[in-house]
């Protein structure tokens, strides 16, 4: 009776994440806006999780100028949400390029094979 109960746990919990899986999906292929919050930052930091070891090396004052001194040396700006330890690939690298080292919010649609969100707009957060 124990093993039956644990293999319908495990089948509904499956099923849960099955069908919220087929709905995320499912706004994606809808192109439904959504909301990212985190910071603009380049991909060498976002890696490390933060500025300071980019910073310390490279002499650069603020976390602005350590972003921009990464994509100077190659590498893309992203969104970086320190919370979910994830970085989100950008679309429109002009158009975030104002908006390194800050906070910001994006709303746009989030294209999940190449991790990327095609931005509709940006903001700093509050």
């Amino acid at each position: 009776m124990k093993r039956f109960i644990l293999n319908l746990g495990t089948v509904v919990l499956l099923v849960t994440a099955f069908l919220q899986a087929g709905f995320k999906s499912a706004q994606q292929r809808n192109n439904t806006p959504q909301s990212y919050t985190g910071e603009i930052m380049d991909g060498t930091c976002a890696v490390q999780d933060s500025h300071n070891q980019e910073m310390t090396s490279e002499g650069t004052k603020s976390s602005k100028d350590c972003a921009l001194f990464g994509v100077k040396d190659g590498s893309k700006l992203v969104l970086y949400n320190s919370e979910a330890k994830t970085s989100f690939n950008l679309d429109d690298q002009d158009k975030i390029r104002d908006y390194s080292g800050k906070k910001v919010v994006i709303v746009g649609t989030y294209d999940g094979p190449t991790k990327t969100i095609q931005i509709r707009s940006i903001t700093a957060a509050p």
